[in-house]
């Protein structure tokens, strides 16, 4: 058990554990930054959920990510806050190999009426000049259109050519390894993060 003392954003906390405050990263799920659209929405939604409240905290496979956070699912009394976040319509589930025992359930979550939309599970298009565009993509792709398996809920060509984030549409879309293209450079599951 651990006491919220700083909400960090969406899905980070700060927490005072046995006497020392520890940073505290949401498993599963992936919100907003602040200065992106919904990310204010999502750091209060967390705020009134855990502010100053005590928690428990769940770990999975990994005890921390390469940023030191401790990796948890957190609880307040019998609240999953990383599922309620994902029902308020305020966070998405991302599968972060090898923590990954609560993806299923978290995928199978859905916001009854989302406070916004702040990432959808299907990625938003963003204008780019046609000539870097490949033709749109329909929304139903037919097996030979070579997409590659590293980008599952997007279709994206295995490389030749390699491509960079302004050569296609998609943003903020799931990315498993090995990622030809190299669209998470910051490794963290999402591609394209920054427009």
């Amino acid at each position: 058990m651990a006491t919220v003392t700083n909400i960090v954003d969406g899905d980070t906390i700060d927490v005072n554990l046995d006497g020392q405050i520890v940073r505290v990263r949401y498993i599963g799920i992936d919100t907003p930054e602040y200065n992106e659209q919904c990310g204010s929405e999502a750091t209060q939604a967390n705020a009134s959920l855990v502010a100053g409240r005590t928690v428990r905290m769940v770990k999975d496979v990994s005890e921390t990510d390469r940023y030191g956070r401790l990796l948890r699912y957190v609880y307040v009394g019998n609240l999953f806050i990383n599922a309620e976040l994902v029902r308020q319509g305020l966070a998405i589930p991302v599968r972060y190999p090898p923590d990954t025992s609560q993806a299923t359930y978290l995928e199978s979550l859905t916001a009854a009426s989302p406070v916004c939309q702040p990432i959808a599970p299907l990625p938003q298009p963003t204008p780019i000049p046609p000539t870097a565009v490949p033709a749109p993509l329909p929304t139903s792709i037919p097996p030979q259109q070579n997409c590659d398996p590293s980008y599952p809920t997007v279709c994206i060509p295995s490389p030749p050519p390699d491509l960079d984030c302004g050569d296609i549409p998609f943003r903020r879309f799931q990315v498993l390894q090995p990622d030809p293209h190299g669209f998470d450079r910051d490794k963290d599951g999402i591609g394209c993060e920054s427009s």
